[in-house]
């Protein structure tokens, strides 16, 4: 497994992925938009040329905001999603990147335990975030005298 930079070429793959695994999925121009941002910065998981996931984080104002991580389902229980987060909280720091957040659905006990695992800890929540289905979203963060 490769992880390397999103290119514009890899959004369509992208895009798929998104429509499989979200109930309100991005689209492809915004992964497009995420491409040519300077404080954007998104990764792909590639495996004998083929993207099976992707992960992202936008700068905002030196926090991370974790956008979008996803593996497409056939890919998933091989380590991917934990690579690819591994691989984004590694390169934050020299992307001026300090504290990193998340939100993740309540229910999403892989997911939350992923995170957990990599040192992020439930600090709010969002009632009602998630639509399709309703449900809450727990916001986590990863503070930097946390990172290592």
């Amino acid at each position: 497994m490769q992880i390397r930079e999103l290119r514009a070429e890899d959004v369509p793959a992208v895009a798929r992925i998104e429509a499989e695994v979200f109930s309100e999925p991005w689209t492809e121009r915004d992964f497009l938009e995420m491409v040519k941002a300077d404080y954007a910065h998104y990764y792909v998981a590639e495996e004998a040329g083929e993207i099976t996931g992707y992960c992202g984080l936008r700068n905002m104002a030196g926090e991370g905001e974790i956008t979008n991580v996803a593996v497409a389902p056939l890919f998933r229980r091989k380590g991917t999603g934990r690579r690819l987060m591994e691989y984004l909280l590694k390169k934050a720091p020299s992307c001026g990147i300090g504290d990193c957040t998340l939100e993740v659905r309540a229910g999403n006990s892989p997911a939350i335990s992923l995170y957990e695992s990599l040192g992020f800890r439930t600090e709010g929540i969002r009632p009602g975030f998630y639509a399709k289905p309703r449900e809450d979203a727990l916001i986590m963060w990863k503070r930097q005298e946390e990172q290592g």
